[in-house]
């Protein structure tokens, strides 16, 4: 047996010092301020085990959150799998831009489509309890996560639908839909690079330019749309104009692109006349 200081010093050169700490805590079901006050405690050997596989699985490239099978997203832990896009932290942008066209203190309709682990509709049913989120996902598995999310949560605002983008949602009329579609061009180097070569590739890829899903979702959405009614979209750097001109073609009013934290185009938004 070893000390958890030394075998975490020795974890750290060869993966870095946050995600060695992330996988040991995960192995000891502790925390991370946990190993620091407990570092010279000994690590049992079925521990070390446990835990030089997810070492090697991680120096192999494979993505920390589905190594421990949770990311941290807005107030809150999800837990997500192969099956999931892994959230990050610039999609809470989308929410922020979401929570701030619905107001605290009405009855109101959201859909979120494309929802994964169900990060942006857990969100907005957290902070908007008077909401009704449906959030739809064409992959079944990715419901089943999402939905254990909600339960977790004690979310009870918040319904999934299994379908792709607007078809689970037909006849019905909401206030907003939000949605993080898939939006980077297939040829795309960065799918064969980092965390992307795990995750989900058509909750990643879109077509020749990436937009393919986004036309969908901006064709289909205004008649969904009450009068008033706002679409949310997160998108490329690159894409703002794109997404801008779509909005436009499709009747929408008070078109815009917000920027994120580094001024790049982020969410585009519009509003149905």
């Amino acid at each position: 047996m070893a000390r958890i200081d030394s075998i975490l010093r020795e974890a750290r050169a060869g993966t870095g010092a946050g995600e060695a700490e992330l996988l040991l805590a995960h192995v000891l079901g502790r925390s991370r301020t946990w190993l620091y006050a407990h570092g010279d405690e000994e690590l049992d050997d079925a521990a070390a085990q446990r835990f030089e596989s997810l070492l090697e699985r991680r120096r192999a490239g494979e993505p920390v959150a589905y190594l421990t099978g949770q990311r941290g997203f807005w107030r809150f832990d999800l837990q997500v799998s192969p099956a999931t896009l892994i959230p990050r932290a610039e999609t809470e942008l989308l929410v922020e831009q979401t929570l701030a066209r619905l107001p605290a203190d009405r009855e109101l309709w959201v859909a979120d489509l494309g929802t994964g682990s169900g990060a942006v509709a857990l969100a907005v049913a957290m902070e908007r309890p008077l909401v009704h989120v449906i959030a739809t996902d064409a992959s079944e598995s990715a419901l089943a996560v999402a939905a254990g999310n909600a339960r977790a949560l004690g979310l009870g605002n918040v319904e999934f639908r299994h379908g792709n983008w607007l078809q689970p949602l037909a006849g019905m009329r909401f206030d907003l839909i939000v949605s993080n579609p898939p939006y980077i061009a297939e040829d795309d180097a960065h799918l064969g690079q980092g965390d992307l070569r795990f995750e989900p590739r058509s909750a990643l890829a879109a077509g020749a330019d990436g937009l393919d899903d986004i036309r969908t979702i901006i064709g289909d959405a205004p008649a969904l749309l009450a009068s008033g009614g706002w679409l949310l979209l997160e998108h490329g750097r690159d894409q703002g104009g794109a997404v801008r001109a779509l909005m436009r073609e499709a009747g929408l009013g008070e078109v815009e692109t917000v920027l994120d934290l580094e001024q790049r185009d982020r969410v585009s938004l519009g509003r149905a006349r």
